[in-house]
């Protein structure tokens, strides 16, 4: 086993295509020693995950990627640590967030099929585990009906707000998250901060976060060129945040990301998890 971890994953339960069961499998045939699962707003892949993880040698890491709003732009908070005795809490909290979300995708379907375009919304619900779908479903059926070329085409085309489809659901402010994120002891962590952010915005961002109780941001992503990746780890450092990463791996819905290595490039070393999880007892 090598000393790499992925902190950062999903599975069938928001938009992957491996089950938690499968994701233990793959994380143990390549040696990781840590793997986070972290769906979409919804801790309802874990239990699995984690009772999955115990015929393998690497450290299951309960967590959660929730869509949050800092104002009016959305950004991508993981939850780390989640201890499994509040899961249920999580999935209360959840309620209103997944009914504001499954109104906006019914919305935006309806307003695909009025502009000719072939959609079956159940369909692509009986696709995930808890019927739980985000735009990577819309984006998918649209590309396997042949209406787009790619996932990214999808999501700057026919899924981008300027397309007149879709519509944001109201979101829980960052801020709030934050708060909840530590008061059930779990490690809030900004993930890849610079798709949402351009440089000066994260600047001004981090120092409310941190004094709010963000704990860490990703700072090694896929995504990242490599002078994104030297000022994440910049501001990481400026702001007294704990370096995280990962893969965010989908499988077949982000073919170019393998778990653990993302693109190729990807260490995200052991002793950032053991940090991170150290700050959720500090």
């Amino acid at each position: 086993m090598n000393h790499i971890c992925d902190l950062h994953t999903h599975s069938v339960f928001s938009d992957g295509t491996l089950t938690p069961s499968e994701i233990a499998e793959l994380a143990d045939a390549k040696g990781l020693c840590a793997v986070a699962l972290c769906d979409h707003n919804t801790v309802d892949g874990l239990p699995c995950f984690l009772n999955a993880a115990k015929g393998h040698n690497f450290e299951p890491i309960a967590g959660a990627e929730f869509s949050v709003d800092f104002d009016g732009t959305e950004l991508h908070l993981l939850a780390l640590f989640i201890a499994p005795e509040h899961f249920q809490k999580i999935s209360e909290m959840m309620i209103d967030v997944n009914i504001r979300k499954e109104q906006s995708n019914i919305a935006l379907c309806d307003s695909l099929i009025k502009a000719g375009f072939k959609l079956d919304y159940s369909s692509m619900k009986a696709k995930t585990p808890n019927g739980k779908i985000n735009r990577a479903h819309f984006a998918a059926e649209l590309c396997r009906l042949g209406y787009a070329r790619s996932i990214t085409e999808a999501f700057e085309t026919l899924l981008s707000p300027e397309s007149g489809h879709y519509k944001e659901p109201e979101r829980i402010t960052v801020w709030d998250m934050i708060t909840f994120i530590r008061s059930i002891n779990a490690v809030p962590v900004l993930a890849h901060p610079f798709l949402e952010l351009s440089y000066d915005e994260l600047s001004a961002f981090l120092p409310k976060a941190k004094q709010q109780g963000l704990i860490g941001m990703e700072c090694e992503y896929p995504r990242f060129d490599d002078d994104e990746t030297q000022k994440a780890h910049s501001l990481a450092k400026q702001f007294g945040l704990l370096p995280s990463g990962g893969s965010d791996f989908h499988g077949a819905n982000k073919p170019d990301i393998e778990l653990g290595s993302g693109t190729g490039s990807l260490c995200v070393p052991l002793s950032w998890a053991e940090a991170l999880k150290a700050s959720a007892k500090a």
